[in-house]
């Protein structure tokens, strides 16, 4: 088993660096040496702590440039995480029709299938993990063939995986019926995509159909699943349709805020805007072990949600939120300036917008910014006690009423 890490190093010396490694496994179950792929992030030797998620390509040949491509382009945009990708090489001798070898009786993996399926999970996996930084994470992808078999890892009570690609499978016996049951008995937060095209074999896909309306009448709260038929495809080009769909499904939490999450999700909320955004990176976080300071446009959102929604109050915990993320930013001073401001307190506004203005610019928020709003709040501040003054220099004294003397009665002299 050669070691990835003298890969690495070797790679490193080239200046044209190339993420992609090729690798050579033996495997005890197969008794026989294994090829594979490995495609690594960019950012992998530049943060030396950082944890990937893990896919696991079956038919990794010609699965892993589309692959590689989504999830390139994806992450350009910031919609999509970075991946360690490790693609299971099995066109060199055919053995992707061996490797999935199953028993027409039983409808499990048999012989060379059984031992492949033990390959995946006892050895390939361990290796994996062993040599490279990778989250608890696990994703699992394959094309017919191969995308039927990968279901079996979700025949155990703990599925080796998280996530389960399965593109226009063939399905083997009695997997439409089964499926359904298993996806509605796993208790553990589970993402499930299959998809089909026009162009499949239609028995293949008749029954896929069969297992989506089975899926759909008993599917469990912690499933997230999403079944596609692509018209106008073929077999083999469906799968540049299904494979993007797939990973946005996936890793849908992990998009910055859209208009559409805005429009639909957020600000139609009667409160607890920042309590949304605070639950989105925890799911992100518990999920898939990806754990990333709050985008600032996400911030941007939540601001634009309070307004439009009047909770002015909420600007104090975006606040703090801000103050965790960006502690060197004005961000944190920027929102209580908002909430002093919303709230009436100009006084303090102003305050806030000064002491923005002593720390770090961010996104579109600058110390010119800043110093504009604390003049023009202190401006209204003066202006509003000039206004006071004149209305007291305006306004004539009230008179009190003089009290009217009482004449004293001419005392009548007495006559003698």
């Amino acid at each position: 088993m050669k070691n990835i890490f003298l890969f690495l190093l070797s790679f490193l010396s080239i200046a044209s660096f190339s993420q992609r490694i090729k690798d050579t496994i033996f495997s005890q179950k197969l008794n026989e040496d294994r090829e594979i792929t490995i495609s690594l992030p960019e950012s992998y030797d530049l943060n030396k702590t950082k944890k990937y998620p893990l896919l696991i390509l079956l038919d990794g040949d010609f699965l892993l440039d589309p692959f590689q491509g989504a999830l390139s382009y994806g992450n350009y945009w910031d919609d999509l995480p970075e991946v360690i990708i490790v693609g299971v090489n099995q066109n060199k001798n055919n053995e992707r029709e061996t490797d999935c070898t199953v028993d027409e009786a039983t409808g499990l993996p048999s012989e060379k299938g059984e031992q492949f399926f033990e390959f995946i999970g006892m050895e390939l996996i361990p290796y994996i993990q062993k040599s490279l930084r990778v989250a608890p994470f696990r994703m699992v992808a394959g094309l017919d063939t191969t995308a039927g078999f990968l279901n079996f890892y979700l025949y155990k009570d703990q599925p080796i995986f998280n996530a389960f690609i399965s593109l226009s499978p063939d399905l083997p016996m009695g997997m439409e019926e089964q499926i359904p049951d298993r996806l509605a008995a796993i208790q553990q937060p589970l993402f499930y995509y299959h998809c089909i095209s026009d162009g499949d074999v239609q028995k293949m896909s008749d029954r896929s159909k069969i297992m989506d309306e089975a899926i759909k009448k008993n599917k469990s709260a912690t499933l997230n699943y999403l079944f596609e038929e692509f018209k106008g495809t073929s077999h083999y080009s469906q799968v540049l349709h299904a494979i993007p769909s797939a990973l946005y499904q996936i890793f849908s939490v992990y998009q910055p805020i859209s208009t559409f999450e805005f429009q639909e999700k957020i600000v139609k909320l009667p409160s607890g805007y920042v309590d949304y955004l605070i639950n989105k990176y925890d799911i992100l976080e518990k999920s898939f072990n990806i754990k990333m300071p709050i985008r600032l446009n996400d911030f941007k959102a939540i601001e634009a949600a309070i307004i439009k929604n009047k909770a002015y109050n909420e600007f104090e915990k975006l606040a703090d939120l801000a103050k965790k993320n960006y502690p060197k930013s004005m961000l944190s001073n920027y929102h209580m300036a908002q909430y002093y401001e919303k709230t009436g307190d100009i006084k303090k506004a102003a305050k806030a917008y000064q002491n923005a203005f002593q720390q770090e610019e961010i996104g579109d928020l600058t110390k010119d910014m800043m110093l504009e709003k604390a003049d023009e709040l202190k401006g209204a501040i003066k202006n509003e006690k000039n206004k006071k003054e004149e209305v007291i220099e305006e306004t004539p004294p009230v008179e009190t009423p003089s009290e009217t003397p009482t004449e004293t009665p001419t005392e009548v002299k007495k006559t003698e």
